[in-house]
């Protein structure tokens, strides 16, 4: 074997990777402290409590889903850590047990006594008064149990159907000296709390706030569902359902009929895990598990409530004191002082920084491009647009006889899949040019091209391009963290111009003169720019990497970080979410430093940077360093043509390294350690400083 070949094969063993599921959990371990960080407003705080527990539904939907059916299917399945299938559920099944339990805990220890000190309460429906039961069984009668359906479960009525992430109450029923079992599904039509009338008023003079779970007040009441029989307990309980699916473009004539039909199939699909509480007696778990399907190792008896995602509802009381404090964006002043985003354009590239930048730029310049007679065609990808979208609706006006447009609308965008399918039709509905991209691949570009004619003559064409890391959705990009390019450099827009038609054609184009395009380019290009660096090290040149993204998976990205680490190169990233490279391992990775934030708004942009000073390229786009972004997707990463752009992305990575207030360090064994200020020193919290200073 060749010294190369044995270098090759080390940097592949096994235990320099950190298993992508087992890190996914611990950035959920993340996001759920934040639920314990004082700093931030106390129904905030709530909402991270929700934020991990809908995380962590998506997780099992998806991913577990996926271990699943490799088990099922006796396939091997290598990953860079060496981990088998079961491996990783088992492993998976005693970190979620732990979860569930830390979670109960800040909510029963540290967040609901913190409600109740700012006058609000929820109040278990046996601590009630009987007038106040008596108020909600009133309620009940009016306004629950008409939507109620109560199913037997014996032979003559088979178990029903349970849908997927529903709260249900298994009911016992003493029937002729027998228990029978029926099942009550909680309806997501009404919210999960009641309110209660309003007490004596809080410290601050204000009423008390009480809420009761739905799910109490119709299990206290269980008996007007079964009149003339003695119910003698109930226990709720919830499933997850695999909601994963697999569609084969070429072999389906009518993709959005498809895709339309396997949500359906959401609800539907094979029980990937059962929730219980812990009331629930284990004869009874054991035959839940058994009509539903799941294995022993996929029930979950959780203390306390079920479905925190709920929680979210707590959000919405009127309360803004225990809220963020509102912010206005920033709007930079080369476009407030210009007559429109194109001209300002004109005298320069622009870049912005959400959600401290306004996103109305992004929006004002599909507006703007609808409307304007000179402008030619407008050419845009939609992944996740989220509904009332403004972008869609200024686009689905544009069309007339002057304007081509065409947009590539991605139906597959997980969880995002109807409002897609909606805009989708709409769009096509008034003459636009709808495309679904290319077969076997996620369009995850963000891209918009806009040709306008300027000039005298035969009619002079300019191109504008905005490019960005996040999608087109003005709501996201108000808690996202995202860059917006917005630029009219000519051999760019060819780049964008021949990747449109690549999507909506049938063009072949594999090289871009300043794109990195995936799965054509992108991982050969990131790796001849680490390589580069490599090279500077080894010749006793300063060098440097510098990256940030959301999660970084793919093996031969890893190896040849590990590489530029070996010969010297300083390599400091950013990843959100799942890192699966190891740090700090002596020969190894000792000069990588792999810090995550977690704070206020969601860490979403993704930049790469290779050198230093004015020699120093730095790209940003739309791709994380994943196989799936690599490889099956269309991904985007475009350079900085300016010094003062590449110079402001650089002070906001080294902003962001020297965060204490949100950072957690990757350690070797996988671990994470919360970082902080050192003695005598402030919190350096990088959100609030661009929150106060522009960016």
């Amino acid at each position: 074997m060749t010294d190369v070949a044995a270098r090759r094969t080390s940097l592949s063993d096994p235990s320099l990777y950190i298993n992508r599921e087992l890190s996914w959990l611990a950035f959920n371990d993340r996001v759920l402290a934040q639920a314990r960080e004082e700093r931030h407003p106390l129904l905030e705080r709530v909402r991270f409590v929700s934020i991990s527990e809908t995380n962590l539904d998506e997780f099992f939907m998806i991913r577990v889903a996926g271990l699943q059916q490799q088990v099922a299917s006796d396939l091997p399945n290598p990953v860079p850590d060496g981990m088998t299938p079961e491996e990783q559920l088992s492993r998976i099944h005693d970190r979620t047990e732990g979860f569930f339990g830390e979670q109960r805990r800040i909510l029963s220890e540290e967040i609901f006594p913190a409600l109740e000190e700012a006058g609000i309460r929820v109040v278990a429906h046996e601590k009630l008064k009987a007038a106040e039961k008596r108020g909600l069984r009133e309620r009940f009668a009016r306004e629950v149990l008409p939507i109620l359906t109560p199913l037997a479960i014996d032979p003559a009525h088979p178990f029903p159907h349970i849908s997927n992430l529903s709260l249900n109450l298994l009911v016992v029923i003493k029937d002729e000296g027998r228990n029978v079992m029926a099942r009550v599904k909680v309806p997501n039509t009404i919210k999960r709390f009641m309110r209660l009338p309003e007490e004596g008023p809080d410290g601050q003079g204000r009423p008390e706030v009480r809420l009761v779970r739905i799910e109490e007040v119709i299990a206290a009441n269980l008996e007007e569902l079964f009149p003339g029989k003695e119910v003698a307990a109930s226990y709720v309980f919830q499933v997850t359902r695999n909601a994963d699916f697999v569609i084969e473009e070429d072999e389906a004539s009518d993709l959005l009929q498809a895709i339309e039909d396997e949500i359906e199939g959401r609800w539907f699909g094979h029980s990937v895990r059962l929730c219980v509480t812990e009331a629930m007696p284990e004869v009874l778990r054991e035959w839940l598990a058994g009509n539903l399907e799941v294995d022993a190792g996929s029930v979950y008896a959780v203390p306390g409530p079920l479905g925190l995602a709920d929680l979210e509802e707590l959000t919405d009381l009127d309360r803004p004191d225990l809220l963020y404090v509102p912010f206005t964006p920033r709007v930079p002043p080369e476009i407030r002082s210009a007559r429109s985003i194109t001209s300002a354009v004109r005298q320069g590239d622009i870049l912005l920084y959400h959600p401290f930048d306004s996103f109305t730029p992004v929006v004002e310049f599909v507006r703007a491009a609808a409307s304007d007679p000179n402008v030619l065609a407008i050419k845009q990808t939609l992944y996740r647009v989220g509904s009332n979208s403004p972008i869609v609706e200024a686009l689905s006006e544009a069309r007339d006889e002057q304007t081509q447009v065409a947009v590539l609308v991605e139906l597959k965008a997980r969880f995002d899949e109807e409002p897609n399918i909606t805009w989708a039709r709409r769009l096509e509905s008034r003459g636009v040019h709808v495309a679904y991209g290319i077969v076997g691949l996620k369009t995850h570009a963000k891209i918009c091209l806009v040709v306008r004619r300027e000039g005298s003559g035969e009619g002079y064409l300019r191109r504008y391009v905005h490019m960005g890391t996040g999608n087109y959705n003005p709501s996201t990009a108000r808690i996202y963290t995202d860059f917006s390019y917005f630029t009219d450099d000519p051999s760019l827009a060819e780049d964008a111009s021949d990747l449109f038609n690549h999507l909506t054609g049938y063009s072949e184009q594999e090289e871009y003169e300043q794109l990195l395009v995936a799965p054509q380019s992108m991982r050969e290009g990131v790796l001849r720019l680490i390589e580069e660096q490599t090279e500077k090290a080894k010749n006793g040149e300063l060098a440097r990497i510098t990256g940030k993204m959301n999660s970084l998976t793919d093996p031969r990205i890893i190896e040849s970080l590990y590489e530029a680490s070996q010969a010297g190169v300083r390599i400091d990233l950013i990843v959100r979410g799942i890192c699966c490279l190891r740090p700090g391992l002596e020969g190894v990775s000792e000069n990588i430093r792999v810090i995550s934030l977690v704070g206020r708004f969601l860490e979403h942009a993704r930049a790469l940077a290779f050198g230093e000073g004015e020699g120093e390229r730095i790209y940003l786009g739309s791709a994380d360093l994943m196989q799936r972004n690599l490889d099956r997707r269309v991904e985007q990463l475009f350079p900085l043509r300016e010094q003062r752009h590449r110079d402001k992305v650089r002070s906001l990575l080294e902003l962001q390294l020297a965060d204490t207030a949100n950072a957690w360090e990757l350690q070797p064994d996988g671990s994470f350690e919360r970082l902080g200020p050192k003695e005598d020193e402030e919190p350096l919290d990088s959100q609030a400083r661009l929150l106060e200073e522009a960016f």
